[in-house]
């Protein structure tokens, strides 16, 4: 079996920032792309971030030049700094990894709410 759980997540003002962490446990043999993911109230999951196994990254357009993704292979975790935060970005973030040999694992998610 496969954990992943994030920490990080809380109340933060519009402008501040916050780091949200994710780590993952249990039968890995490797992990290939690790990512960020958010799910506002009412709203579909949608992509923030992504890091391959190499480190190319990839992010969406909305949080461009504001947040950034990397990862410890080493530790199995991935990260994500979010800077000049909007209380658009208010959603519950969830961690997601592709287990090599195995699939598609995602974290229980963590609140992240940003007030105006």
């Amino acid at each position: 079996q496969v954990q992943l759980v994030e920490s990080g997540g809380g109340l933060v003002q519009a402008g501040g920032s916050l780091r949200l962490s994710c780590i993952a446990s249990g039968s890995i043999f490797s992990i290939n792309a690790m990512g960020w993911y958010r799910q506002a109230p009412g709203k579909q999951r949608e992509l923030v971030a992504t890091i391959a196994n190499g480190g190319s990254t990839n992010y969406a357009d909305s949080v461009k030049g504001r947040f950034t993704i990397s990862r410890d292979n080493a530790k199995n975790t991935v990260y994500l700094q979010m800077n000049s935060l909007k209380p658009e970005d208010t959603a519950i973030y969830y961690c997601n990894a592709i287990i090599k040999f195995v699939g598609p694992y995602w974290g229980q998610g963590t609140q992240v709410t940003v007030s105006s």
